[in-house]
């Protein structure tokens, strides 16, 4: 399954927490972007349980404000 999380940030220390984001196992990508969200992380995982843990460690992540997490129907 795949899923794309969207991200909002505080604080002024993006590159970091992009950094920290893009470590996390199941991304496969991360950009900072323009507009309503501040990231946008790509990830892979066997079912909907691996990508909810996926969404939850990027939630720990220092810097993080808040998450939606889209998962992909379709191929």
């Amino acid at each position: 399954m795949e899923a794309c999380v969207l991200v909002r940030l505080r604080g002024a220390k993006v590159e970091e927490a992009l950094e920290a984001v893009g470590k996390i196992e199941g991304v496969v990508k991360a950009s900072l972007v323009w507009g309503r969200y501040d990231l946008v992380a790509y990830a892979e995982g066997p079912d909907a349980k691996a990508l909810s843990e996926i969404a939850t460690k990027i939630n720990a992540v220092k810097g993080v404000r808040s998450t939606e997490t889209l998962i992909q129907l379709t191929s």
